[in-house]
């Protein structure tokens, strides 16, 4: 299967993709001239549309050994795609940002020619999460690439806020959409093996989030969780209830963290105790252990960053899902036609339309919204969730 089948939905990005990539191996076999490749790439489109799974696409494609630029079955696609190749360094920032020293220390390697491949690949996956100390760094790497060097960077947008513009204007664009629910469904079924009915409803709430519909199709707990916040709307009939539901979300988004730092978190740590020399009996044990300390409170430190991002990002999704409702409720009381973001919550969405006026369920919509840039700007989430539920139950 060609590298291009896992990006959903995209097929103007694999178009300009295949034909870079093409032009890349001429350049390096020495056959043709380097057409329509460049040394930088910014990936752009909403949450679910691909853009890391692109940008690692694109980067299997370059370190192709058969000179089909993609045909996902020699060791350079298998093991870029698979984040092991020695030549493919991907960037995802643990914590809320991507430091400066990261930068530095990244920058400093794609400066090396490829050990095995044939181009050094550097993908940046949250390229909006640079410092500004950060995004200098990159931009004097870009200025003035190795000439084997290949940057591709991930984004919400190309606007400012997300990405400088002297690094966007140094870049070749690639934007994408979010996919179609059709396209969704299809690569639940035939990939992932989900029954046909599972895979068409998840592919139908999941925004367009590919990410989100596999969670959906193959986790009882996420669609759970869903269904709970979901619940919320309708089911504010007394102060108390504000409370109860502020806090079940902000719970649930810890637990989230939990489970996907524990297990990693306890493996970091051993790790990082046997490379110290903990547990060993041999000269010189007893005083690399003691300088351990040092090292074990930065790993605590990036771990306790990371928490607090997955966090924030569980909460996030669950606040993408609140402001769908109240959304599916406008376009109902207007008659609308447009697709629901919560087919499967109609009715409830149904009732909300015919108990509130259109003026009321924007205020509540628009507190959802606030609530998200709060959570941006590190407001508590606890306090920024509180907020918005208070929000929701006056209307």
């Amino acid at each position: 299967m060609a590298v291009w089948a896992q990006l959903v939905g995209q097929p103007a990005a694999v178009a300009t993709l295949s034909t870079a990539a093409k032009a890349a191996t001429a350049l390096v076999d020495g056959t043709g001239p380097a057409t329509g490749m460049t040394h930088a790439w910014l990936f752009t489109g909403p949450p679910g549309s691909g853009r890391s799974v692109a940008a690692r696409a694109f980067a299997a494609a370059l370190q192709c050994t058969t000179g089909t630029a993609g045909c996902g079955e020699c060791p350079g696609c298998r093991t870029s795609m698979a984040g092991t190749h020695a030549d493919v360094r991907v960037v995802e920032p643990e914590g809320l940002s991507i430091s400066v020293l990261e930068m530095r220390a990244l920058v400093q390697t794609a400066a090396r020619r490829p050990t095995g491949g044939r181009w050094q690949v550097v993908i940046i996956a949250d390229a909006d999460r640079l410092t500004e100390g950060a995004a200098n760094a990159l931009l004097k790497a870009v200025e003035e690439p190795p000439p084997r060097t290949v940057f591709l960077l991930c984004a919400p947008s190309d606007h400012p806020d997300d990405v400088s513009v002297t690094i966007r204007s140094r870049c070749r664009a690639v934007p994408l959409r979010t996919p179609d629910a059709g396209a969704i469904a299809d690569v639940l079924h035939f990939h992932d093996r989900v029954d046909l009915e599972t895979a068409r409803w998840a592919a139908s709430v999941c925004g367009g989030h590919v990410g989100r519909a596999r969670r959906l199709a193959t986790d009882d707990a996420a669609r759970e969780r869903r269904a709970k916040v979901l619940r919320i709307p309708m089911n504010l009939a007394t102060l108390s209830h504000v409370f109860d539901s502020a806090d079940e979300l902000v719970k649930a988004a810890e637990a989230d963290a939990a489970e996907v730092s524990a297990t990693r978190d306890d493996v970091e740590r051993d790790a990082l105790r046997t490379a110290m020399g903990h547990g060993g009996t041999g000269k010189g044990t007893a005083s690399a252990t003691r300088g351990s300390a040092g090292a074990l409170k930065e790993l605590e430190r990036r771990q306790k960053s990371r928490a607090t991002r997955t966090q924030r990002d569980s909460l996030d999704l669950a606040l993408v899902d609140l402001a769908g409702f109240y959304r599916d409720a406008l376009v109902i009381g207007s008659g609308s036609e447009a697709v629901l973001n919560h087919p499967d919550h109609t009715d409830a969405a149904t009732r909300a339309a015919n108990s509130w006026p259109p003026e009321s369920i924007l205020r509540r919509l628009e507190a959802v919204l606030a609530c998200r840039d709060a959570l941006e700007q590190n407001v508590k989430p606890r306090i920024a969730v509180e907020a918005m539920v208070s929000a929701l139950y006056r209307g």
